[in-house]
């Protein structure tokens, strides 16, 4: 095997090779090396730990090598027929964040700097110097990100795993849309992300609009996008990163691509299985409650065709499985989820650009609830509540075409189209009796009741933009929107077990219903110099419910909640205002200012002690300022840090709800922040150490809960903290040296001073301890 890797790193005549550097003349390692001839297609390569390279070219001729790497700015090299052959150096200079090519804010290839619009990029030099097993931690490095609830999706039952940007309508179900190399990744049904269907070891970047972009994107998109882009196959790249934790936490990540000339494959997956931990607090913990924890695969393989430099195609399908133990003794869930997905993409004789996307998505989850009768004391008493089988069908496409037009318009033009359906089928059981007494004395639980609760949500919507750029200084951009959707086949058949008679909640038919809104935009950035540039840009969004929130119903520890089929949807207004600052080449500033006024948010209204609803309420509003600073020194050093001051409260709770005027949202605390420094040098070792902090947040939409004394007392808290869920900080570190040129070993910890913080209430439920996980990384890449 090892004989066949080394024959495949012989260089082909003809062939294009050299060396990456940076300027103090230390290799760069993981550098994307494109190479563009005058006329056919485009070959890839990526430098391997001795920052060389080598593409096959099947043609003569001058060609442009063109190389990108985290932290680095851009280089384009001309390289002539008479170098072919010859090894030749490339010397990258350190980047500013302002130089970053983006992709997703505009839907087209944009400069960062040229964007008004509120944008961050993870390179993948942080999320290499991140310790996270999973995705969702890797973006807590961004403050503006969170999931519903604080917990990791390491231990967290997917319906939590909803993203939320800057706080705007934090529950299950996500107010941001994630891509997945531009195709829609939210669960279909819920809107939630399984974040360990993410293929971090193939992971190039990840992009984060923080503004609404419904004005582009349509539904979702109310909170923002987050667009996490994958490397393309390479040519002869093997990847294979295997680790091992606590907790017996083994994983394994791999990559393996190839190109042939026109066509290129590539296969990516993980794998991990942990024993998790307990998540209820230790104080509280009784003999039904065990660790959560997790078993997942996830395998892909994706082929792209270039027939020639004006048209590539790409076709990509993805097996995953997950099974999980949430927390106590019988919960579980699992799912299984297969993707086919595929496109084309075509520059037209006139210069313009033409593209086209189709994904299909077919689920399966299953989901069990179990009730703590005595939750408040021994917690040794529970019983089977309802059992839940969520079978899922998505289908959905997108066109979009672009043309530059008297070189200072970009006209863009698109539609995209989505049909889902999915029931929840449900079986709930005798409320009373039996239990299950831990240790265990095993009783058959009495099936009640069944129903089957669901429909069918069909959306279609286009958009328009035009990116003008008057002066050199100055670019506007305007788009606008429209959103049509159907909500049809609507239904909740329940009947009663022992007779077989339909309860009082059987509707075999609801109502159908249609919506249609309009989402502007209008943006405008302008450069008073070359070191600064402000920007603003007045925003209009939307997001429909999901089928989850119209018919399926769902519990969180003693509170059952229950959907509600007349939600309509929500209706985002707002604005947000910047600066950016270079001071210096190493150096940038970025200032933001937001205000979102939300119409109509759905969000789960407490009815009584142990029952909910999800409702419209009248009028949210979340504003505030958010900061982040770059610097770097030299080639070796990156010093970064983050803040987001967050202010998110209901103006207005409707007739029902007047008593939450003046509230918090729940799960939005008003401070968050992060910091992280990072030392690299391919000669010695690379080192990252990180800081994350988020200060107090409520746990419901009445701010009352609260976290007991005596737990916060053993937790290192004080006991007059009051409601809420206390503030916290966590320090991560991560260590990495090459050995040879394949070879690299790498330690990382996530919470190192293993910090307890809180999660929710009733039961008081905590987050991730102290992770400790180390492993290899081995790569044969480009030769």
């Amino acid at each position: 095997m090892i004989a066949l890797l080394l024959a495949l790193t012989l260089a082909a005549p003809g062939s294009v090779s050299g060396v990456v550097k940076d300027s103090t003349g230390a290799v760069v390692t993981g550098a994307s090396v494109v190479v563009k001839p005058i006329s056919g297609s485009e070959h890839v390569a990526t430098t391997g730990a001795d920052g060389r390279f080598t593409v096959d070219m099947p043609v003569d001729g001058d060609v442009t090598v063109i190389v990108r790497a985290g932290g680095f700015a851009e280089k384009s090299q001309r390289v002539g027929s008479g170098d072919r052959g010859r090894e030749i150096e490339i010397v990258l200079q350190p980047a500013t964040l302002l130089e970053t090519v983006t992709v997703t804010p505009t839907r087209t290839e944009q400069r960062l700097g040229d964007v008004p619009a509120s944008v961050s990029v993870l390179t993948s030099e942080q999320i290499q110097a991140s310790p996270a097993l999973m995705a969702d931690d890797v973006l807590r490095q961004n403050p503006t990100f969170s999931l519903f609830r604080r917990a990791s999706s390491l231990v967290a039952q997917p319906t939590t795993q909803g993203v939320s940007l800057r706080g705007i309508g934090p529950s299950g179900q996500s107010r941001t849309l994630v891509l997945l190399d531009d195709i829609p990744f939210n669960d279909p049904f819920g809107g939630w992300v399984y974040w360990s269907r993410v293929p971090l070891v193939s992971v190039d970047r990840i992009e984060i609009t923080e503004g609404t972009s419904s004005s582009l994107y349509g539904n979702y998109a109310m909170g923002g996008v987050i667009n996490i882009i994958t490397s393309r196959p390479t040519r002869r790249t093997i990847e294979l990163k295997p680790q091992y934790g606590n907790r017996n936490s083994p994983k394994v990540d791999f990559f393996a691509s190839d190109r042939w000339n026109k066509v290129g494959a590539a296969v990516e997956g993980s794998f991990l299985n942990t024993d998790g931990f307990p998540i209820v607090a230790a104080r509280e913990r009784g003999p039904i409650d065990n660790n959560a924890n997790v078993n997942y695969r996830n395998v892909s393989v994706k082929l792209e065709y270039t027939p020639t430099d004006r048209i590539n195609a790409f076709f990509r399908t993805g097996y995953f499985t997950e099974n999980r133990i949430n927390g106590k003794v019988g919960e579980v869930n699992d799912t299984r989820w297969t993707t086919v997905n595929g496109g084309v993409r075509m520059r037209m004789p006139d210069g313009s650009d033409l593209q086209g996307r189709v994904f299909v998505d077919v689920q399966k989850a299953h989901f069990n609830f179990l009730a703590v009768t005595n939750a408040a004391t021994t917690r040794n008493l529970v019983r089977l509540a309802t059992d839940q089988h969520v079978p899922t069908n998505g289908v959905g496409g997108m066109a979009q075409w672009t043309k530059a037009g008297g070189g200072a318009h970009l006209f863009s033009a698109g539609t995209d189209w989505r049909w889902v359906d999915g029931d929840s089928r449900e079986d709930a059981f005798v409320a009373a009796v039996p239990t299950v007494i831990v240790p265990p004395v095993t009783q058959q639980a009495t099936l009640s009741v069944q129903r089957i609760s669901g429909g069918t949500q069909q959306s279609l919507g286009a958009f328009v933009q035009d990116i003008l750029t008057p002066t050199s200084k100055l670019v506007l951009t305007l788009s606008a929107r429209v959103d049509h959707w159907r909500n049809y086949d609507g239904h909740n058949l329940e009947t009663t077990v022992a007779t077989g008679l339909p309860t009082a909640n059987h509707r075999p038919s609801l109502l159908d219903r249609t919506d249609t809104v309009v989402s502007p935009h209008i943006g405008a950035l302008y450069h008073v110099s070359d070191r600064v540039t402000g920007w603003g840009a007045v925003n209009s969004g939307f997001r429909a419910p999901t089928l989850t929130e119209l018919y399926r119903q769902f519990s969180v520890g003693a509170v059952t909640t229950r959907p509600n089929d007349q939600l309509g949807p929500e209706r985002l207004v707002g604005g947000e205002a910047g600066i950016n600052v270079a001071p210096a080449r190493n150096v940038s500033v970025r200032l933001t200012w937001f205000d979102n006024r939300v119409r109509n948010p759905v969000s789960n209204v407490t009815l009584t002690a142990t029952l909910a609803q999800k409702q419209n309420l009248g009028r949210t509003r979340v504003r505030g300022i958010q900061s982040d600073v770059e610097y770097r020194l030299g080639a070796s050093w990156r010093f970064s840090g983050a803040y987001l001051y967050d202010q998110a409260t209901v103006t207005d709770g409707g007739v029902a709800n007047a008593a939450l005027v003046g509230k918090f949202l729940p799960q939005v605390p008003k401070h968050r922040g992060s910091m992280q420094v990072i030392y690299s040098n391919p000669r010695y070792a690379s080192v990252a150490l990180g800081l994350q902090f988020a200060g107090l947040q409520f746990n419901d939409d009445l701010n009352v809960n609260f976290i007991p004394a005596a737990t916060l007392t053993e937790a290192g808290y004080d006991a007059s903290t009051g409601p809420g869920l206390p503030g916290y900080a966590m320090v991560d570190v991560t260590a990495s040296r090459d050995l040879g040129r394949n070879l690299q070993v790498f330690v990382g910890v996530q919470n190192l001073l293993d910090q307890v913080y809180f999660v929710q209430t009733n039961p008081s439920t905590i987050g991730t301890p102290r992770l400790v996980n180390g492993g290899i990384r081995v790569r044969f890449a480009g030769r």
